[in-house]
């Protein structure tokens, strides 16, 4: 089980915060550092200094970082055209000489398009638009070096475009998410080197899995993609630990566990995370919340990881 840190910016984080994080998590040997693509924060808390850009920052960290594996989870198809969106994450990946995943989605928080002028169109429409976006990007990086790239599509069109720059991976893995029974996993099955089933019941995940194996065979790929989860974290060396860490991020340790969260001490983090294993799982992204503790990515680091 490799173990990836997630962090979700919007809550309140400067690019310093983010810095500390990703270097404490290359440090510790985790696989990679992720996070979110938001632009307003989520519950009850202040969401200061502001949302950063989620490309802006994987750049900055593509060259202050040198080993960790980084990405978003997930990108909005909402947020922006997918020829730019290609040239940034190409961008980003020779930046950090290689080190890029790309998740993509078709964007669900409306508050945070009506709050920054972002166009949010229905559900159908904005499945479409991640259809197309995936189609394009991937294309972008797929046309050979001299040729170039047309798309016609109900929402976007392009015409002989160079196709560059390239992404040095290649092909440069993306990885799709969600729980959707029909469109999400034939999405996945078509363009993701990498399924994530994110914060949901760890028996729940098999099924979601299998519909993406289903939806693999239908279209006769070989070998489906990767699969991941996505859970909350929330690690202490004994009960108390737990239970201060937990207050601190606004949680109930019985809650986080009840929804698939890697909660408990050492022992029974390791416990969960086989459960995951079990139910297919080879990645696992453990959210983290509170940025200020820094401990507690060392703690897992040093506790969890080594008995995996």
């Amino acid at each position: 089980m490799r173990l990836v840190i997630f962090t979700e910016p919007q809550q309140g984080a400067s690019h310093d915060d983010l810095l500390r994080v990703a270097k404490a998590a290359e440090d510790g040997g985790y696989d990679g550092f992720f996070r979110s693509d938001h632009y307003v924060k989520m519950g009850d808390v202040s969401g200061l200094p502001g949302p950063t850009d989620a490309w802006i920052t994987l750049a900055a960290l593509a060259v202050q970082t040198s080993r960790i594996r980084l990405g978003t989870l997930v990108s909005s198809a909402t947020f922006r055209l997918p020829g730019p969106l290609a040239i940034a994450v190409a961008q980003v990946d020779a930046m950090s000489g290689g080190r890029i995943e790309f998740g993509l989605g078709g964007g669900w928080f409306e508050t945070e398009h009506t709050a920054y002028g972002i166009p949010f169109p229905a559900l159908g429409e904005r499945f479409d638009r991640l259809e197309e976006q995936l189609e394009i990007i991937t294309g972008l990086w797929a046309t050979p070096d001299g040729s170039t790239y047309d798309f016609t599509g109900k929402h976007y069109q392009l015409t002989e475009s160079p196709a560059l720059p390239k992404p040095v991976q290649s092909p440069l893995p993306v990885i799709v998410g969600g729980h959707g029974k029909k469109r999400t996993p034939a999405l996945a099955a078509r363009y993701a080197a990498e399924f994530n089933v994110p914060f949901s019941k760890i028996e729940d995940i098999p099924a979601q899995y299998e519909r993406v194996r289903a939806a693999s065979t239908a279209i006769g790929r070989a070998e489906p993609p990767a699969f991941s989860a996505a859970a909350v974290l929330c690690v202490g060396r004994d009960d108390a630990e737990v239970r201060r860490r937990a207050a601190a991020i606004g949680r109930e340790p019985e809650e986080m566990r009840t929804n698939g969260g890697i909660v408990g001490t050492p022992a029974e983090a390791v416990e969960t995370i086989h459960r995951y294993a079990q139910a297919g799982a080879s990645r696992l992204f453990l959210q983290v919340l509170d940025l200020a503790d820094l401990d507690h990515v060392d703690l897992v680091a040093a506790e969890v990881a080594r008995q995996l």
